[in-house]
């Protein structure tokens, strides 16, 4: 499956290893990624497809204002990342 905006992805290498973002956009190979915390939403990191996995295609408010272009907040980047970290079958596995 290809990541897409506004998707859920872990990191697999590099310092943020295991580390979960969101998808904040896409240039030529490249995915910028926010979590609202060590990375904000003004100054994504940019990390190569190859080195993250797809977690999970998102559909909450925040993923929603993502895809349609608002402005989004670090508060609300880190309140929906911390709600998927603590569902069932989800989390730090992989760490």
């Amino acid at each position: 499956m290809e990541i897409q905006l506004s998707d859920i992805v872990r990191a697999l290498a590099g310092r943020d290893k295991g580390k979960l973002f969101f998808v904040v956009g896409q240039k030529e190979g490249y995915a910028l990624l926010a979590d609202g915390k060590s990375r904000r939403a003004e100054t994504p990191k940019r990390k190569k497809l190859k080195h993250l996995r797809l977690e999970r295609r998102s559909d909450c408010k925040t993923a929603q204002k993502i895809c349609s272009g608002e402005k989004v907040t670090n508060g609300e980047l880190r309140r929906a990342l911390a709600e998927y970290s603590q569902e069932p079958g989800e989390g730090k596995e992989g760490m």
